[in-house]
């Protein structure tokens, strides 16, 4: 017992000294009865250790550093947990809210009896009228079922979610919500997500798919970035190119041409203030020219949704400042 303690005492203090120990609040020591403050876990092993007598309480330890499953992406770490669902912004009640099952069976899957499943079929009654009760509760609920609506059309990633329920919560909190539609909100709050995940969505594809007018969108998106103080970032332009290209199903020659002259622009500063879709539609426009490809203004347009009189605008403009300012093969 006494070279026991001595190794163990060892042990104890190589620990210290690579600062690899945790302290553990629920376990006593059972010798010395002292509490969890003189309680050690070391990491390594799993042993939890008492620090005044040395003693070796359990070797069995569960390992709270770290988890015991992989996740080779974020969304598989957020989704993941020890005990439960995780939490989530785009739920009503972030996801800590009880569920009781319509079943009618217990948790070793034996049949309730009569007078238990009266009781639980009460208790499920009133839980759904107090999760209705509140105002708040009844507006996340509508909004949150149109998000959720719109994830799938719009192909929007959780990140995504998460932060344009996080957005709806703070306008919600500051009253913006009331006198406005909640699926402008909504659809406001994806545009502005977008923009801040750095996912190019267009208020037009948006205001399409969300059955919305493109200009209550706008009023929204205003006034969420002024009330709110948001600092909304410029799309990107190559991610615009590459969105064109795609649903225009362009060859790989034309884009990486539409990119190298996207660089000469965004050096010259010329694409300041300007739309990024409008931009890169007419750099690709150009470039199917370049690749000796015949690429009609309409397609290029219906691609990026703008009109072909924007095309040509931006034609006539880089036109003019070609010579004297960006330099391409």
């Amino acid at each position: 017992m006494v070279l026991h303690t001595t190794n163990t005492a060892i042990k104890i203090e190589k620990t210290l000294n690579n600062k690899k120990m945790i302290t553990t609040n629920s376990v006593t020591c059972f010798v010395c009865r002292n509490d969890y403050t003189d309680i050690i876990t070391d990491s390594e092993s799993g042993e939890v250790v008492c620090s005044n007598c040395g003693i070796v309480i359990t070797d069995k330890s569960e390992n709270i550093s770290n988890p015991e499953w992989r996740a080779f992406t974020a969304e598989e770490q957020n989704k993941r947990a020890r005990t439960g669902a995780p939490t989530s912004l785009a739920i009503h009640d972030k996801g800590l809210a009880t569920l009781i099952s319509k079943t009618g069976r217990d948790a070793s899957g034996q049949k309730l009896d009569t007078a238990m499943y009266s009781t639980y079929k009460r208790l499920r009654t009133w839980d759904n009228r107090i999760i209705h009760d509140s105002p708040l509760n009844r507006n996340l609920l509508q909004a949150f079922s149109q998000l959720y609506a719109l994830k799938d059309k719009l192909r929007l990633s959780d990140t995504i979610i998460e932060q344009t329920a996080y957005i709806y919560r703070k306008a919600e909190e500051r009253g913006l919500v009331r006198g406005r539609t909640i699926s402008g909100m909504v659809a406001a709050a994806i545009y502005i997500a977008c923009r801040e995940i750095g996912a190019p969505r267009t208020l037009k594809e948006i205001a399409a798919i969300s059955n919305t007018k493109r200009k209550n969108i706008a009023l929204c998106c205003r006034l969420l970035i002024g009330e709110l103080d948001l600092i909304v970032p410029m799309a990107d332009p190559m991610k615009c190119i590459v969105k064109i290209a795609n649903k225009a199903e362009l060859s790989e020659k034309i884009t990486r041409l539409a990119m190298n002259m996207m660089t000469e622009i965004i050096k010259s500063k010329i694409s300041a203030g300007k739309n990024p879709m409008s931009f890169a539609a007419t750099v690709l426009y150009i470039s199917s020219f370049k690749a000796g490809e015949k690429i009609t203004q309409l397609d290029i347009a219906n691609a990026a949704g703008v009109t072909e009189v924007t095309i040509r605008n931006r034609v006539k403009e880089l036109n003019k400042m070609v010579d004297s300012t960006i330099h391409w093969n």
